[in-house]
């Protein structure tokens, strides 16, 4: 048959005949969108997803995988993370308002990550007990689970909600949710369905359906042409130009794109205040990392949310700024006070790709030569930083407690060309600097303010990308934020290794060092900042053996290579790993 003039594939139209309900067409249309798992945590009036994903299987029908998770929390980073890897769609379900809200802060990540995930929760049943097996026949905590609006837990955070009715049908419901997450810009959908509905016999007409790419997935815009030559004419004019990078990344063509239009016009780069994907190589010699742009006198900024922070380090006043991407007006921040000149809707691709072509045109003979000239600086600049970053810290490697310098040393040194970094660690760590990232799609940083996210980052990116290292990098409090013990029984479980690196200073930077500069010489200073400290702290190790994992914990700087590796040989034999390294505590002595 057809839908509106697309032919349709014989699986999605549903034997109605042979008893299909609307939870068959709920995971047709999942499949049919491209989702290859459901990240699944217990909920009775979800178990349609059970039911149904095991029908399709026995049946020879497509259906996504169905990854159980013991936490919300982690199953919506595993989502993230999958997607942000893959490229792909993700789906999670909850049980009713109160696994919706055990997704807690990961909601915020989902939020400011801009990829496809689909959140999915049950509804508890509200028909008479006994009416029918989607009633209220399970116990008295099904009248507790119903609330006025279970959607205004997310809706803020969400680009669409909807919770499926009756009357739908339930597979072009289930596209049209996927069809708003995966249009540019991507973002979460959150739908809501009751077991009323998801137990529903189908109706004739509700065994058809389009998928989500049949209604359509719509494209972002490419950079309008006047735009395109104003930008190619200031930079290639510039006498210190710069380029503000942090989610161009997302797409991963835009890494190479990007390197051609900087070693053209031997343009700098930097990391905006809130970089999230790698948008350029970290070894690059145009790669500037957190570079102050005070004296540029032209900036463009690439889909960066926050491009600098306020103050002496920001562009001055006489600096030419074009802020171009998706969102460039960044409509999600209520608050929002970054100047620029030009502000353009464009896809970064796209974008850079113009670019590049408009200023082709406007290149002689002494464009390039001080193209060449400030490509041979840019050179020396990045070779005296990255030496310069190697010297400190090899200096301290002998120092005990571990310093967290000689940690991110190694974890460079540890991570190669083919490995995928999720960082969640916080900027005194510098983590990034020592990283030598340079293929696309091999770093990740928090995409949002929740710390947690890493492991269950670690988790779908692996499930992702199977082939390659996976090395979640995170700070102990941010560590116990994440649910790792779900995480890492999901990783073994799914055999879908990943190496986790702590490091173990148990203090909250928060609570002590930014305590200290709010109130100096506080009372909370001078009693030894009560609730700044989690000391002792659990022994990570051990959790992750209870999960299935291999752990250890490391003291002695020198023993803190061989005990990285040895770790991430673990994860290559299938079995996921922590490492928990013991560090200073933040202003105050062991």
């Amino acid at each position: 048959m057809t839908w509106r003039g697309c032919v349709l594939p014989e699986w999605m139209q549903l034997p109605v005949e042979q008893g299909a309900d609307a939870g068959d067409a709920i995971i047709a249309a999942l499949a049919a969108g491209g989702v290859d798992y459901v990240f699944f945590t217990s909920g009775s009036e979800i178990g349609f997803y059970q039911e149904a994903i095991a029908k399709a299987h026995a049946l020879g029908w497509p259906a996504p995988r169905l990854i159980t998770m013991t936490h919300e929390h982690a199953s919506l980073n595993a989502a993230l993370g999958y997607a942000a890897v893959s490229g792909n769609p993700a789906v999670t379900a909850a049980h009713v308002d109160a696994g919706t809200q055990h997704h807690g802060a990961a909601i915020h990540t989902a939020m400011h990550a801009g990829l496809p995930v689909l959140i999915t929760a049950g509804c508890p049943p509200t028909s008479l007990t006994g009416t029918s097996p989607a009633a209220r026949n399970a116990g008295g905590h099904l009248w507790l689970q119903e609330t006025f609006d279970q959607h205004s837990i997310v809706r803020q955070y969400m680009k669409w909600d909807r919770r499926m009715q009756l009357q739908d049908n339930p597979g072009l419901i289930t596209s049209r949710a996927l069809q708003v997450a995966m249009s540019e810009p991507c973002g979460p959908a959150y739908l809501s369905i009751p077991p009323e509905v998801s137990m529903q016999p189908l109706a004739p007409a509700a065994g058809s359906f389009p998928s989500a790419q049949q209604l359509g997935l719509a494209r972002a815009p490419g950079l309008e042409p006047e735009g395109a030559r104003e930008i190619a004419r200031r930079l290639v004019g510039a006498k210190n130009p710069r380029v503000v990078v942090s989610g161009s990344g997302r797409n991963p063509a835009t890494v190479a794109a990007l390197m051609s239009l900087c070693e053209r016009l031997a343009l700098p780069v930097v990391h905006s205040a809130s970089r999230i994907y790698l948008c350029f190589p970290m070894d690059h010699p145009l790669m500037l990392g957190a570079a102050d742009l005070s004296d540029a006198d032209v900036v463009l900024v690439l889909e960066a949310d926050v491009p600098w922070m306020p103050g002496p380090h920001a562009p001055g006043p006489s600096a030419w700024v074009a802020a171009v991407g998706l969102d460039p007006i960044k409509r999600k921040i209520p608050t929002y006070e970054f100047t620029a000149d030009l502000r353009l809707t464009a896809d970064p691709l796209l974008a850079i790709q113009a670019i590049e072509a408009e200023a082709i045109a406007l290149i002689g003979p002494a464009q390039v030569r001080v193209f060449g000239e400030r490509a041979l600086a840019m050179v020396e600049i990045a070779r005296a930083r990255r030496s310069k970053l190697d010297t400190q810290a090899k200096s301290l490697g002998a120092k005990t407690p571990i310093d967290p310098l000689w940690l991110s040393y190694q974890i460079g040194r540890l991570a190669d060309q083919e490995a995928i970094v999720i960082d969640d660690t916080l900027p005194h760590n510098r983590v990034h600097e020592y990283l030598h990232c340079n293929r696309a799609g091999a770093y990740f940083f928090t995409p949002g303010t929740s710390g947690g996210w890493a492991t269950g980052a670690a988790f779908g990116a692996k499930l992702a990308a199977p082939m390659r290292d996976v090395i979640a990098v995170t700070g102990d409090g941010f560590y116990m934020f994440g649910t790792p013990a779900a995480v890492l029984w999901s990783a073994a479980h799914y055999k879908a290794p990943f190496l986790t690196i702590v490091y173990q200073n148990r203090s909250y930077a928060t609570g002590t060092v930014r305590m200290a500069k709010m109130y100096p010489d506080g009372y909370a200073q001078k009693s030894g900042f009560d609730g700044g400290y989690f000391d002792p702290p659990m022994d990570y190790a051990k959790e992750a053996e209870a999960c299935g994992a291999y752990g250890v914990n490391v003291r002695d700087p020198a023993k803190l290579a061989p005990a990285l590796k040895k770790a991430l040989a673990e994860t290559r034999k299938g079995r996921p790993a922590v490492v928990a390294v013991w560090l200073a505590r933040h202003l105050q002595a062991d």
